[in-house]
């Protein structure tokens, strides 16, 4: 939709006033680093140019009234600026309410009530971060529409907050810090143990960024995150028998293997496993960057989706059907599942000249072997928050 058309919306939906200010967060993939986040690893995530409009209205009152073109049979869901609870009822909007509770906490509150209309073009359940963007860019517009002293990092930091406090998913820093600070044509080589970042071009030459959607909802996603999480807690203190550190990211492949059979439950064993590998492949897979070379990049890619199915258990049928017929066609230099995992997406380096081959290709096996179609999109890398 339209800057204009969306502003339309806005006056249709809460009456005619004062213009709304109109803001846009980006979604986020990540090219590698997966699950790594809650481990002090480092990630590789890229913001992208689909994502989340917010038009916000201040309002004379502490009256909330939110309302999103995606779910319209929602209707207008209101509330108060006193009373922000996370509730069932409150529907999409508790990310919202979660980065009002996350200011809040910082002793920051709004002066007064707004009108909020949200329209997003990242579906929903794809593992593209919908509902960080949503509250980063709720958060970019609380900050410019009240003259809020927050930087992007902070902004980062509060939607974490929201997530962890507000919701209840224990979940890493990765999804909102890549949104917040993310610059177009680069991916954010982030250190999520210490928050230390720094660019790395993204040179794609006649490459593209192909997202491959299963267009199967995270069902499981929430529960299975929190579970891998403390398995990967259990088998850190097994390590700390015998190595000095704080994070599984901070054992080398070198140690791992000098000291697994201190991790006595094999499950817990290779999640350690892939946590160990995963963030050198990430480490290696910036120096591939770094030098243009794409090949050695996507071998990288393809090895970490390999140890998200094995090891981590995180895949499933639709993605690894994406994975495995993709790898079939001709032009594609890498591909892996992205995000939580148990449906979502996968993201692949491709040429550009044999992009539309790709998918038709895989879509046709997709659909034959799951039984409905899969979505794509070829992306692009957009920057931070901003407004319109």
């Amino acid at each position: 939709m339209t800057k204009a058309e969306l502003i339309q919306s806005f006056y249709e939906t809460f009456g005619s006033g004062d213009e709304p200010r109109v803001f846009f967060a980006g979604g986020r993939v990540n090219l590698i680093g997966e699950h790594v986040d809650y481990n002090g690893g480092h990630v590789l995530p890229c913001a992208l140019t689909m994502g989340t409009w917010c038009l916000l209205r201040r309002r004379p009152d502490d009256r909330l009234r939110f309302y999103s073109l995606n779910f319209p049979q929602l209707g207008v869901l209101e509330g108060t600026l006193s009373d922000v609870r996370c509730e069932a009822r409150n529907q999409w909007t508790n990310y919202v309410l979660g980065m009002l509770f996350a200011l809040g906490e910082r002793g920051i509150a709004l002066s007064s009530g707004f009108e909020m209309l949200i329209y997003g073009n990242i579906p929903n359940g794809s593992g593209l971060s919908s509902s960080a963007s949503l509250e980063m860019v709720a958060g970019a517009a609380f900050r410019a529409c009240y003259g809020l002293d927050v930087t992007n990092v902070e902004l980062a930091l509060l939607g974490q907050r929201t997530e962890n406090g507000f919701i209840g998913l224990n979940s890493g820093i990765m999804d909102q810090f890549s949104i917040a600070l993310g610059k177009e044509d680069a991916a954010v080589f982030l250190d999520t143990g210490t928050l230390s970042y720094e660019y790395v071009p993204v040179e794609l030459g006649d490459n593209v960024i192909l997202i491959m959607n299963t267009c199967k909802r995270r069902t499981l996603a929430d529960s299975k995150y929190n579970e891998r999480r403390v398995q990967c807690e259990s088998a850190l203190k097994a390590l700390q028998q015998a190595l000095p550190v704080k994070d599984l990211a901070s054992v080398s492949p070198e140690a791992f293997e000098a000291n697994r059979h201190l991790i006595e439950n094999g499950i817990e064993r290779d999640r350690a496993e892939h946590v160990v590998y995963e963030c050198a492949r990430t480490l290696e897979a910036c120096k591939a960057l770094r030098s243009g070379d794409l090949v050695s990049f996507g071998r990288l890619m393809n090895a970490s989706h390999d140890s998200l199915r094995d090891l981590y258990a995180v895949s499933c049928q639709e993605l690894d059907t994406l994975v495995n017929e993709a790898r079939k066609c001709p032009g594609v230099l890498g591909v892996r599942m992205t995000g939580a995992g148990f449906g979502g997406c996968a993201v692949a380096i491709v040429d550009r000249n044999t992009v539309d081959a790709v998918m038709e290709q895989v879509g046709r096996a997709y659909e034959q072997a799951i039984g409905h179609p899969c979505a794509f999109y070829v992306a692009s890398i957009g920057g931070g928050p901003k407004e319109l």
